[in-house]
């Protein structure tokens, strides 16, 4: 296959590319729901609800570790100004579509609230804050200085930073 097949199946670049980042987003929350579906489905709602957004977040950094091509990839494409659609974090939760990565963690982060384990007061820009950190860390992890620590140290890492999220909602 040549290195102009794909294009052949495409506008241009930026729709080839558009469609190489939705695959990957896809990827990425499969497995962050495959972690929401391991969280169990009994006991108090606030505990789960918090179970659930420590699941996503494990999923995110567990997904980056595992496939970091693919973790990459999802971030690589940024859509101009010029494009329909903008990106989730300054899109309403409507206009994201229901399997991507920021809405499966908005939903989460909704059900913090409606079962009291948030302060409805406090739930503006939650999203992008655990966004971020994870996303950061899974970044230190594949491409920063955190990239030669062993398997065991970086799920300790992780933790911690999932503690201080979950901590940081009281």
């Amino acid at each position: 296959m040549s290195n102009s097949a794909a294009y052949r199946h495409y506008a241009d670049r930026d729709a080839l590319l558009a469609a190489v980042t939705e695959y990957a987003e896809g990827r990425l929350a499969d497995a962050m729901v495959a972690r929401l579906n391991a969280v169990p489905s009994r006991g108090p709602k606030a505990k789960r609800a918090l179970g659930r957004l420590r699941a996503t977040g494990q999923g995110y950094i567990d997904f980056a570790l595992a496939e970091p091509g693919l973790f990459r990839t999802a971030f690589a494409h940024r859509e101009t100004a010029d494009d329909a659609d903008p990106h989730p974090a300054d899109t309403p939760a409507a206009a994201v579509p229901e399997h991507h990565p920021f809405r499966i963690l908005s939903g989460c982060i909704d059900d913090l609230v409606a079962t009291g384990a948030l302060s409805a007061d406090r739930r503006d820009g939650l999203d992008e804050a655990a966004w971020a950190a994870v996303h950061g860390l899974s970044t230190l992890f594949l491409d920063g200085p955190l990239g030669d620590a062993d398997a065991g140290r970086k799920q300790l890492i992780t933790e911690r930073l999932l503690d201080a999220i979950g901590d940081g909602l009281r």
